[in-house]
């Protein structure tokens, strides 16, 4: 029976892995996937040079085919817009370019963020951190280290977050490791995981990796990113219900985007979805002013009007904090209403 249940393991492990490996990367090949007429875009191909395209299947698979305008396609279909230089923008917006260890961020008293990996499942086309010189903080077990000597020397940390790139891009065998060694160090006690990866490859949420959340010392919360209802389909409630059986706190953070987000009801539809499937929303980020997408920014009488709308509907419980993150300030800010 042991050798049955590793051998399922092993197999839904090597699944996920396939589907990480067979993403499009090309634009051409995304919208002919949808029927939309490639003609009509090729102005918006020569994008993926700033920037390459990558989009998992499963995730493709919850687009409407025939709609350029689709909210799953906007967010990692490259357009000429990128190619536009904005006043106020930043290639590195909240200035993560000090790291106090090789691929750790030590930007709020008591939390560290750490690159576990380098890489996305998907790029989202409006990553603040896609100009962070991740060639400089490639991870390996070398420079976790280096980040673990630094957590065990800082005993006012009390939490890691696992970030990158995407945490969940390390297999299950390297992030069982990199887990026991932080169990080791006595004064951290939470561990965070902020990830896409489940929602656009629902099946790498493994059993082995919930074992290793429902087992750790460590008290464990996985932060989804989903900034549409769409994105959630029976195959993402499937693959999140292990977790949620395990009392495994599930949170969600969406960016605030123009032309995907940026209604009333749509906002509204998410928070209802999250929390009807085990989610709760936890943070509605204003919109990180990195170069090159200043097409999905609003402006800030748009961004008040919504909010106080968006307050006067939802029940407390279900609406997100909304904030914006300023580079050097020790913690995310609140948004100030008019």
């Amino acid at each position: 029976m042991t050798q049955i249940i590793t051998q399922i393991n092993d197999n839904l492990h090597t699944s996920w892995q396939k589907e990480l490996a067979d993403v499009v990367t090309d634009p051409k090949i995304l919208l002919e996937q949808l029927e939309i007429p490639v003609a009509d875009y090729l102005a918006h191909f020569k994008a993926r040079k700033l920037f390459p395209v990558r989009v998992p299947k499963p995730f493709i698979k919850r687009m409407q085919k025939g709609d350029f305008n689709d909210p799953l396609l906007k967010q990692v279909m490259p357009l000429s817009d990128e190619f536009i230089v904005t006043d106020g923008f930043s290639t590195d917006p909240l200035e993560e370019h000090d790291t106090v260890a090789e691929g750790l961020l030590h930007k709020y008293k008591h939390r560290v963020l750490m690159i576990v990996k380098s890489g996305c499942a998907v790029n989202c086309r409006y990553c603040f951190r896609r100009h962070f010189p991740y060639a400089d903080n490639s991870p390996n077990k070398q420079r976790w280290r280096s980040a673990l000597d630094y957590i065990a020397q800082h005993d006012e940390i009390n939490e890691v977050i696992f970030s990158g790139g995407d945490p969940l891009m390390a297999n299950d065998q390297h992030l069982h490791w990199l887990i026991s060694e932080i169990e080791a160090i006595s004064h951290v006690t939470r561990l965070r995981i902020h990830t896409r990866l489940p929602i656009v490859i629902p099946r790498r949420i493994t059993p082995a990796l919930v074992a290793m959340l429902a087992n750790t010392r460590l008290k464990p919360t996985i932060v989804f990113h989903i900034n549409h209802a769409n994105e959630i389909d029976q195959t993402v409630i499937n693959a999140i219900e292990p977790l949620i059986e395990k009392r495994i706190p599930l949170l969600n953070q969406s960016v605030l985007l123009k032309g995907i987000n940026d209604d009333c009801a749509t906002l509204c539809q998410l928070s209802e979805r999250l929390f009807d499937n085990g989610i709760m929303p936890y943070y509605l980020h204003l919109f990180d002013k990195v170069q090159g997408v200043a097409h999905f920014d609003l402006s800030e009488q748009k961004v008040d009007s919504l909010i106080k709308e968006l307050m006067a509907t939802l029940p407390g419980f279900l609406m997100p904090k909304v904030v914006r993150e300023i580079a050097g300030e020790p913690n995310k800010t609140p948004l100030k209403l008019a």
